[in-house]
């Protein structure tokens, strides 16, 4: 039991997991402040166009009630979501690639040093002047 606990620790204390705890907690939270932005401010405001609150449209059939003014707010709050979490991850990918060199590709082709055309690396012999073009000979 006691090499459970331990294992159990070390997986929590990984650095993943205690990032996705914070992502989760902090998605949670900024959660509310969409849901809140959708039903305390955009439902209303598309609600003066109809002439009601957006979040209060429904129809009753039968005597079930749908409502899908609800639906549709969650959609909205899903878009917006979704959007936020697109520009937070587009200005983190933009951020980490600050530090970082772009990548230099490896050559692949090399100057014959008799009459200096490009030739390929893997070359042994010019096709434009016939030379020998070996590595000693293409350092020079």
């Amino acid at each position: 039991m006691k090499k459970f606990f331990s294992e159990f620790k070390e997986f929590i204390m990984r650095g993943n997991v205690l990032d996705l705890a914070v992502g989760v907690i902090i998605g949670a939270a900024f959660q509310a402040i969409v849901t809140s932005l959708t039903s305390d401010i955009i439902s209303p405001i598309l609600g003066i166009f109809g002439g009601m609150n957006f979040d209060q449209l429904s129809f009753e059939v039968n005597g079930a009630v749908i409502s899908y003014g609800k639906f549709i707010t969650a959609i909205i709050n899903f878009l917006i979501m979704a959007f936020v979490i697109f520009l937070l991850v587009k200005l983190v990918n933009k951020v980490m690639s600050f530090g970082k060199k772009p990548k230099e590709e490896a050559p692949t082709t090399k100057k014959c040093p008799y009459c200096l055309s490009e030739i390929d690396i893997n070359a042994t012999k010019c096709p434009h002047c016939t030379s020998d073009v070996s590595e000693e000979n293409s350092e020079k």
